[in-house]
């Protein structure tokens, strides 16, 4: 069986896009009120994404940000969508979100991505010389657990802040990997589907038919990320939707800038394949009105089993970006009771 959408918790990714004519300190203003509006509305997490040298996305300095946004807000999960592992010691990362973990107590997540989130140079910019190898993300998963954990009789290592936080773990991936991997050590898993949809299925059904139970967790937890353009009708929101079609368009093509406002037109415009492709970036996307939005929500849930949608939404004017989050929940206020599904556990 999966949920009625009213059973699924409804989170938000934010990736902190610097929009078109606007400065990075816009970016983080808006990030803060996008995270207010969030907790005010009953959103269950507010998570924010690492990347760097990229001038479009402000999130690279993720637990600064998670910091900032945690102190501008009440009640809602503050966390991270993720930290890219093999960018930071293990070590670091236990520190880190140990503080917010004691500043925040109870609110902090720590997500954690395999990917570096960045170029090559840019890689080796962070972590000099280092190599990564296959084993090397399970093993750091591991310390980090350990670091988090209760202190052991002899242990010689200490984050501090950090031992005995217990800050929760999450496992992110866009492929097969993160999903064998969290199924073993028994952690929740956030499949990257707002980006890389194709292996979302797969994934979902490898990590829930793996799963061991774990003290952090007896029984396999899914979320599924979604991008959200909702308005009042499709057509506004199929405008409204070329501002993430521009993005994708060029990430396909090598090119990232800014977040454009819409553009009348500009689907329309390109050619069937550069279509098709921005469609399989956006396969789990849901544009449209209010009931499309229930149809959309209501297919992936039936599809996936997930306990938890987390939405990317970049809209370009923020106040509109906003009014997606109110049409998102009235529409999970507003839910029926679940269908069955095959695809779900």
């Amino acid at each position: 069986m999966s949920k009625a959408l009213n059973e699924i918790a409804f989170s938000m990714l934010d990736l902190v896009p610097v929009r078109e004519g606007r400065s990075v300190a816009d970016a983080l203003a808006v990030s803060l009120q996008t995270a207010q509006h969030a907790d005010r509305l009953g959103f269950t997490r507010y998570w924010l994404a690492e990347h760097h040298n990229m001038a479009s996305i402000a999130s690279s300095s993720t637990a600064v940000l998670i910091g900032h946004v945690a102190g501008g807000t009440e009640r809602i999960r503050v966390g991270s969508g993720g930290v890219m592992l093999p960018n930071h010691p293990p070590l670091v990362v236990a520190e880190a979100f140990g503080t917010l973990a004691e500043l925040y107590p109870g609110r902090i997540d720590l997500g954690l991505g395999r990917a570096p989130g960045t170029d090559p140079m840019t890689m080796r910019a962070l972590r000099r010389d280092r190599v990564e190898t296959v084993d090397d993300f399970p093993r750091e998963v591991a310390e980090l657990q350990h670091l988090l954990g209760d202190v052991k009789p002899g242990q010689k290592l200490i984050a501090n802040p950090g031992a005995g936080t217990h800050v929760p773990i999450w496992l992110l991936g866009s492929s097969l990997f993160s999903a064998q991997l969290a199924a073993e050590r028994g952690l929740p898993y956030a499949f990257a589907s707002h980006f890389a949809p194709a292996m979302l299925l797969q994934a979902v059904e490898i990590y829930r038919r793996n799963f061991k139970p774990s003290p952090t967790l007896d029984k396999p937890y899914v979320m599924i990320g979604v991008p959200l353009i909702a308005a009042p009708t499709d057509d506004e929101a199929q405008l409204l939707a070329t501002s993430i079609f521009q993005r994708v368009l060029g990430v396909l093509r090598g090119t990232r800038g800014l977040l454009m406002p819409p553009q009348p037109g500009f689907f329309q415009q390109l050619s069937p394949q550069e279509k098709a492709g921005i469609a399989d970036f956006l396969a789990c996307a849901v544009i449209g009105s209010p009931d499309t939005v229930r149809q959309g929500l209501q297919q992936l849930a039936e599809q996936t089993g997930c306990d938890e949608i987390m939405f990317t939404c970049d809209i370009y004017d923020p106040a509109l970006r906003l009014r997606a989050m109110d049409i998102a929940m009235d529409v999970r206020q507003a839910a029926g009771p679940a269908t069955t599904s095959d695809v779900a556990a």
